[in-house]
């Protein structure tokens, strides 16, 4: 006996995604059920070879329903996850509501996959930011072996991240610089994102960071281990799919590029491509629609007793987001719902 399954959101970018994975992966579930907002009722949505036709989130039975996959943002998820919660169906948040909360799992399963065993506390699984989640993948193999003290990491963070208006802006913008008379001020972002890149995600906090940057040091932290010191600075770039980081470790004990490599080579989710070559390395271009986080140009930082620098790639529609909410579903089966 499979699942029965409920995608909120599914007529976004991610709740696509969910669909698309749930069916690549084959997850065990006997039911799903497209839900969306009132304005998207109706709309038809794709899973593997079948369509469904969304329902309205509001009025919602969840009772009877094993997990609901929640990508409508935070707002709403503050409204409906604690009604399927409280019908004891499991919810995967995408939304950052619940990603602090010490009584709910924050969850990356190559990375913590035992968290999801207090998934009861509340009945709400949290899925952690996309540039955290592609960067803790790489991370954890490595700690595992020499515990690191810092990191410093800067982000190049595809427009899908903002979602499907961002998408648009760039395109239109990108479109309107070579048409007179079609330009396309900025609306979504602060500035022009075609043939630009924006130091700025999410709000300004009171130290000078930003929001995006504060979350990758919280999670950071809940997720591998609350000893690692982090810094990062998230900058929007125009690429539409996948985000890249360019990350620089610190580790208490020596540890050397080549067996950092092959650490890397060996750990769960992670692709390495590191030919010191042109083009021997991984680009966003080339991460689309795919499942690992891919990892090059590792090497040695000389500036520091035990450093290490490394480049990583990842799908944010996919390991940002609907593919981990996937894996933690998948985990929680074989953990404790045991299904299917």
């Amino acid at each position: 006996m499979g699942y029965k399954v409920v995608v909120a959101g599914a007529t976004g970018n991610v709740g696509r995604e969910m669909l698309n994975i749930l069916a690549e992966r084959q997850f065990p579930a006997d039911e799903v059920v497209a839900l969306a907002s009132r304005r998207s009722l109706g709309t038809e949505v794709s899973y593997g070879d079948k369509t469904l036709t969304c329902k309205d989130i509001e009025g919602f039975d969840f009772s009877g329903y094993d997990i609901a996959f929640f990508a409508i943002g935070s707002d709403a998820t503050k409204k409906y996850a604690p009604i399927a919660a409280s019908q004891k169906c499991v919810v995967i948040d995408n939304s950052s509501l619940y990603r602090y909360d010490p009584e709910i799992p924050l969850v990356v399963p190559e990375v913590n996959p035992e968290a999801v065993d207090r998934y009861t506390n509340k009945y709400i699984i949290a899925n952690p930011n996309c540039s955290t989640a592609q960067m803790v993948v790489a991370l954890k193999p490595l700690h595992d072996r020499a515990r690191i003290k810092r990191v410093v990491v800067s982000t190049y963070q595809s427009v899908s991240g903002t979602g499907k208006e961002a998408i648009d802006e760039l395109w239109n913008q990108t479109k309107g610089l070579y048409v007179p008379g079609q330009e396309v001020a900025p609306s979504v972002y602060p500035k022009q994102i075609a043939f630009n890149v924006i130091p700025h995600i999410d709000v300004f906090l009171e130290d000078g960071s930003t929001k995006e940057e504060w979350k990758m040091v919280a999670e950071t932290k809940k997720i591998v281990d609350p000893s690692i010191k982090l810094t990062a600075t998230c900058v929007r770039v125009p690429v539409f799919v996948g985000h890249s980081e360019a990350i620089n470790i610190e580790f208490e004990d020596h540890l050397d590029e080549a067996e950092a490599r092959d650490i890397l080579r060996e750990a769960p989710g992670v692709m390495v491509i590191d030919k010191r070559e042109a083009g021997g390395y991984v680009t966003p271009v080339e991460c689309v629609g795919d499942y690992a986080t891919f990892i090059s140009r590792i090497r040695q930082d000389s500036t520091i007793d035990n450093g290490i620098n490394l480049w990583c790639v990842s799908d944010n529609l996919r390991k940002g987001a609907a593919l981990n909410a996937v894996q933690i579903a998948e985990t929680l089966g074989k953990r404790c719902l045991k299904k299917g």
